[in-house]
């Protein structure tokens, strides 16, 4: 997917739509989605023999077509970024997961949501585990690795656990989709 093309839903979307600005969109979420970028993530083991991240991105297009103005999406590997078109930015780095969550963190007010993306793998786990005792709310995490992998979907259930969230496994990205609305059933 093109990093600068905006998907139908996003916030930006919605901005341009409403004639309001970015920030004024973005208090209008209900879920802060924070996903993985990193090298890992490049692997090409999806549906179609297509990378995580691509397949990634197809599913959260979906998602926020759905969910219009909803989602806010942020994008995390070396650095974090805020996509408000809707789309990860791909770094293919790292996974310095513990500054995503520092970043998160300001919209940690009643009421949000956070559902974490990734295979599992930080660069720091107990660093990560240390942010994300700090939150408020709950960290749901859909872990989107090989489902072989016990160790990452060890760390993300054990991320999920300490912040009272839920922890959801697809197998390497394909059924994002269906594991994010697992989550919004949950509420």
């Amino acid at each position: 997917m093109n990093n600068t093309a905006i998907i139908p839903g996003s916030i930006s979307a919605i901005s341009t739509a409403s004639g309001k600005s970015l920030a004024e969109s973005f208090l209008n979420c209900d879920i802060v989605t924070i996903i993985d970028v990193s090298g890992s993530m490049n692997t090409h083991d999806s549906r179609n023999n297509q990378s995580r991240y691509d397949v990634a991105c197809e599913e959260l297009a979906h998602i926020q077509k759905a969910n219009p103005g909803k989602i806010a999406v942020v994008s995390f590997s070396d650095t974090t970024q805020f996509c408000p078109g809707g789309i990860p930015i791909m770094q293919g780095d790292g996974t310095k997961l513990a500054h995503a969550l520092a970043f998160v963190k300001v919209a940690d007010v009643p009421g949000m949501r956070f559902i974490l993306v990734s295979d599992g793998r930080p660069d720091n786990e107990q660093e990560a585990l240390n942010m994300a005792r700090t939150f408020k709310n709950k960290i749901d995490v859909i872990y989107v690795g090989p489902e072989g992998d016990t160790h990452g979907a060890q760390f993300l259930a054990q991320l999920s656990a300490a912040t009272g969230g839920t922890q959801i496994t697809i197998d390497r990205a394909r059924e994002l989709k269906s594991g994010f609305e697992k989550l919004l059933l949950k509420g």
